[in-house]
């Protein structure tokens, strides 16, 4: 035997622990990347597709029923419906300016949109993170485990120690094998959600000011009459 299959038939339960633990990291690390791969891709997409099409709208209903159909992640149909929408009478939202109320309204609805495009990245940055020295631990206690077990043996020659300890090594390699590709997507999904983020603030303020300009055209003719 050789590898993982020696370092596994060697080790103990901390050592078997820290395995598993890797495996596990690795598995919800993968299926973060590729969740949010898809995700965050689909969302740019959309973003860049839905505003357009927002402001060619003939009027507000017709924009939001553009953007219900084109913004699959729902990142800018909130920040839509904030813009618009009344506070309740009686409460101290409605005592404040206009003005304060659609700043305070769409900004709750870009943290809400943001948080959707950020889930996930305190996870990669932890295994980013932690994986090496996780491997690392696995590494330490299996060459205790190794010693221990040559010095018990009471025969010490280079085969007895250079075997166990580069079976110990695995978990390094393992610990950073699983970091990697962790450290890399979340460096990525960084670089996409600030793009996504920057859109989505330019469009909170293009709403935020036509709204507050908004005239609606049925509205005209009894302005004149």
């Amino acid at each position: 035997m050789s590898g993982w299959q020696a370092f596994w038939a060697s080790t103990d339960a901390v050592g078997a622990f820290v395995a598993v633990l890797l495996l596990g990291m690795s598995v919800s690390a993968w299926v973060v990347i590729l969740w949010k791969g898809w995700v965050l891709r689909r969302a740019a997409r959309d973003i860049r597709q839905a505003m357009p099409a927002f402001w060619a709208g003939s009027n507000l209903a017709d924009g939001r029923k553009r953007l219900s159909a084109m913004d699959r992640e729902r990142v800018l149909l909130p920040l839509f419906d904030a813009a618009v929408a009344a506070p309740a009478r009686g409460s101290l939202e409605a005592n404040g300016a206009r003005e304060d109320q659609l700043t305070r309204r769409l900004r709750d609805a870009l943290h809400r949109g943001l948080a959707h495009l950020q889930f996930g990245q305190v996870l990669l940055a932890s295994v980013g993170s932690t994986a090496p020295f996780v491997g690392l631990f696995g590494t330490v206690w299996g060459v205790y485990h190794a010693l221990a077990g040559i010095a018990g043996a009471g025969a010490i020659g280079i085969d007895q120690v250079s075997g166990p300890i580069g079976e110990a090594l695995i978990m390094t390699a393992a610990g950073i094998a699983v970091a990697v590709p962790a450290v890399l997507a979340y460096n990525l999904f960084g670089q996409w959600i600030a793009a996504s983020e920057a859109e989505l603030e330019g469009f909170a303020h293009d709403l935020r000011q036509m709204v507050l300009q908004y005239r609606p055209a049925a509205a005209e003719p009894a302005e004149r009459a």
